[in-house]
């Protein structure tokens, strides 16, 4: 049986050879690495095609390992969409070795960003769940390794994604820029009303504070005004210590917490402890919508259901 490395590298050479001018008359093949930004891509291409979403539903980014028919969708991709090597550390070397020159766009990188600083710790002083803005500006001047890649669940950065998406659609298929063109403006009004919505429907739940699985929030948390007192794990790789896992039942006991989120793609029976040891209430976030169909209305759903989600948990009994 070959290697991967062997697999991805005779790909590589079929992308080459079968590519011809005739292509370019054809709507762009774009895939997405995660839902969220298949849902985005989905929303700009309305009319003209459908992208493919790389990751299947239940796969963490965090660790997947590529399949052979994945790995043919992003050799014959004419753009292929992702967060960048701080989420899709399995893309690295497939994206190395078979993407089309100049298809892969590395969004973590789009001008304009709110980014985050990733957070290390897994306890939180009371104000840090609380919106504190990051400095508006240029994405490059940050060091990715440093950076939370979770990104898409600020809407304004989704906004920001989707004029990102139709302008590499654009320079890649002109004939089309115009329905690019439209199709952003539409979803980033939709983006601007469902940000609105989401801020009303999360203002029920104020300073209540919570426990999450990993920390893949922070975007949502600051742009809501959210108070997470922290995370069972900073990555959903790494276990937990017994030094956290003691610090954690402290702060829900001496904070009130009533609620600890896990998400579909883990089921960590640690959490299941920590829940029986302090008799929180157990939620599910999804930050992937690994239960929303394809299209675009996934992003949108993938938000309400976080929003949904938190509040049926915190405000239950109200």
């Amino acid at each position: 049986m070959r290697s991967l490395s062997q697999a991805l590298s005779v790909l590589a050479l079929a992308a080459v050879l079968t590519a011809s001018p005739a292509q370019a008359a054809e709507s762009p093949r774009v895939v997405a690495s995660i839902a969220p930004l298949g849902s985005l891509a989905a929303a700009v291409m309305r009319g003209v095609a459908e992208p493919t979403v790389l990751l299947p539903a239940g796969a963490s980014p965090h660790a997947y390992a590529l399949r052979p028919s994945e790995a043919r969708a992003l050799a014959s991709a004419d753009l292929v969409l992702w967060i960048g090597e701080a989420l899709e550390t399995f893309l690295e070397e497939p994206l190395a070795a078979l993407a089309r020159p100049g298809a892969v766009v590395e969004l973590i990188d789009t001008e304009g960003l709110i980014l985050h600083p990733t957070r290390t710790g897994g306890i939180w002083e009371s104000d840090h769940g609380h919106a504190r803005e990051a400095p508006q500006g240029s994405a490059h001047a940050h060091d990715h390794g440093s950076t939370d890649a979770h990104l898409w669940l600020d809407p304004r950065n989704a906004a920001i994604l989707v004029d990102r998406i139709a302008s590499a659609l654009a320079e890649r298929d002109p004939d089309r820029a115009a329905a690019y063109r439209n199709n952003a403006d539409a979803a980033k009004a939709e983006l601007n009303a469902l940000d609105t919505e989401l801020a009303a429907a999360l203002s029920a739940i104020g300073d209540r504070p919570y426990v999450v699985f990993h920390d893949a929030y922070q975007y949502l948390e600051q742009r809501y005004d959210l108070f997470p007192i922290g995370a069972v794990t900073v990555g959903p790789e790494r276990g937990p210590g017994a030094q956290r896992l003691s610090r954690l039942r402290d702060e829900i006991a001496g904070r009130g917490a009533t609620c600890a989120f896990r998400e579909p793609q883990f089921t960590p029976k640690v959490l299941e402890s920590l829940a029986s040891d302090t008799q929180i209430r157990i939620g599910v976030l999804d930050p992937l919508g690994t239960d929303t169909k394809p299209g675009p209305d996934g992003y949108p759903r993938l938000m309400r259901a976080l929003a949904a989600s938190l509040t049926g948990c915190l405000a239950a009994g109200d």
